[in-house]
C-alpha cells in the first residue's frame, strides 16, 4: 500500500507542481564531455587526451596563484567576502577604470550574463545577439522571459553586419551584445562599428571582451563617453582560471549599483578571490601566458593553412574556426574521429548560424598542436 501511494503522488507531482512556460521551451545547455568522460568512453589514458575544445589555456594558472590558494585552503570552511573590496581594485588598475566602475562574479562571465538579465530584462522584452556568436547569451537570458532577436555576423567576411544589427533594435531592446573577439569566428569587431550602435539606441550594449588580451584591443575607452555601455570580461582564458569561476563587468557607477542589488552576496569563493589576486599581480605570467597562446595561434593557422581540403579563418582569439566541409566529413563525424585519437575539438553545430561543418580548434601547447595537426591531417586523407 505504501508504495502505491508514493506511485501516486509521483504522478500527481507532474501536474501538482507548475514549471514556467518557458522553461517547457527551453533546450538544455550541452557542455562538451570532460577528459575523464572521453577516456573512459575511448578506452584513452587520461593524460594521453589533448583538449583543444574550450578555449582554456594551455599555460595553466600562475604559480602565484597555486601557491596562494594552499596557503588559504583552510578558508574553505568560512563564508567568502561580500565586499570584495581589494579585488576590485585590482581589476580596476588593471582595466584603467575606477573600482565603483568593476562588478565581480563568481560563475565566470556566465553569472555577470545573469546579473545583465536580472537588472534589464522583463518578460516580452528583447535583446540582441548577431550570429553565430556565444550562445550562451541566449540560454541564460531566455530564463527571464525575454526574446531573442538574431542579427548577424558575416562569417565570410568575419565580421559584424552592423546594419543586421541596427535594423534588430525596437522599442522592446534592452541589451545589445557585441563579442569582439567573436566566439567562435575570432573577428574584431571595430570600434567605430561599436560607436554607431552605441549611438543609435538607449539600449545597454553589452561588449564581450572575454579575449581581449590575445587581441591587445579593448573598448574601455568609450565608457567616459556612453552610459549605455557595460564591458564583460574574465579569468578563465588568459589568466587560467577557467576552473574557478570568475568574471567580471565595466560600465559606469549607476549600473554597477542596480546591478549589485541583486548580485547573491557570496557567489566568489575565498579561494577564487585569492587567486584572482595573486594572478593579477603576476604581471609577468600574464604576459607570458597572452604570448604562448597567441603563437599556438599563429603556429595553427599557418599549418592548417596549408591544407587544401579545409578553410581556416584568421582569429585574434585562442581559438581558430575551420570550414571541413570539403573533407567529405561533417563536423560530428570529424570530432569523433579525432575523440578516438585523444584529441577534443568543439563540434559548432550548435551555434546559431553555421551549419553541420565547422570545428573549433582551441591553441595548445605547440607540442600538441603538432600532434592535433598530424592526426587531423591522417583523418582527412583517409590514414587514420
Amino acid at each position: 500500500m505504501g508504495i502505491i501511494l508514493c506511485l501516486l503522488k509521483i504522478c500527481l507531482s507532474d501536474y501538482m507542481v507548475k514549471i514556467r512556460e518557458v522553461i517547457h521551451r527551453l533546450d538544455p545547455y550541452i557542455p562538451g564531455k570532460s577528459i575523464k568522460e572521453i577516456a573512459a568512453e575511448y578506452s584513452l589514458k587520461k593524460e594521453d587526451i589533448i583538449k583543444l575544445g574550450s578555449n582554456e589555456n594551455p599555460l595553466g594558472p600562475s604559480p602565484l596563484a597555486v601557491e596562494a590558494i594552499k596557503n588559504e585552503v583552510n578558508l574553505i570552511s568560512q563564508y567568502p567576502e561580500t565586499g570584495l573590496k581589494d579585488l576590485q581594485e585590482e581589476i580596476a588598475e588593471y582595466s584603467d577604470v575606477s573600482s565603483d566602475e568593476v562588478i565581480i562574479g563568481g560563475d565566470g562571465a556566465d553569472e555577470i550574463i545573469d546579473l545583465l538579465g536580472k537588472t534589464f530584462l522583463d518578460p516580452d522584452c528583447e535583446f540582441i545577439v548577431p550570429i553565430p556568436s556565444y550562445m550562451y547569451y541566449e540560454f541564460n537570458l531566455r530564463n527571464h522571459g525575454a526574446r531573442p532577436v538574431y542579427a548577424r555576423w558575416d562569417v565570410e567576411a568575419n565580421q559584424l553586419d552592423v546594419a543586421s544589427v541596427m535594423e534588430s533594435i525596437s522599442e522592446k531592446t534592452r541589451l545589445i551584445f557585441l563579442c569582439t573577439p567573436n566566439n567562435p569566428t575570432g573577428g574584431l569587431i571595430d570600434k567605430n562599428d561599436i560607436e554607431t550602435v552605441l549611438n543609435s539606441t538607449d539600449a545597454l550594449v553589452v561588449v564581450d571582451e572575454a579575449y581581449f588580451e590575445f587581441a591587445n584591443i579593448n573598448n574601455v575607452d568609450l565608457l567616459s563617453d556612453y552610459e549605455n555601455l557595460f564591458i564583460l570580461r574574465t579569468f578563465s582564458k588568459v589568466m587560467g582560471l577557467a576552473g574557478l569561476r570568475i568574471g567580471y563587468g565595466l560600465s559606469n557607477p549607476k549600473i554597477i549599483d542596480y546591478m549589485h542589488r541583486v548580485k547573491p552576496p557570496f557567489s566568489l569563493t575565498n579561494l577564487s578571490h585569492t587567486a584572482a589576486l595573486a594572478t593579477l599581480k603576476d604581471r609577468e605570467y600574464l604576459e607570458k601566458s597572452a604570448q604562448i597562446s597567441i603563437e599556438s595561434r599563429e603556429f595553427l593557422w599557418t599549418e592548417l593553412s596549408k591544407i587544401d581540403q579545409i578553410r581556416v579563418f584568421e582569429s585574434k582569439a585562442n581559438y581558430l574556426l575551420v570550414d571541413i566541409r570539403n573533407t567529405n566529413l561533417n563536423s560530428s563525424e570529424m570530432t569523433e574521429k579525432l575523440l578516438k585519437k585523444g584529441i577534443i575539438v568543439r563540434d559548432c553545430i550548435s551555434f546559431k548560424g553555421l551549419d553541420e561543418y565547422w570545428i573549433r580548434i582551441s591553441v595548445g601547447t605547440i607540442e600538441q598542436d603538432k600532434k592535433f595537426i598530424k592526426v587531423f591531417k591522417g583523418i582527412i586523407e583517409g590514414n587514420e
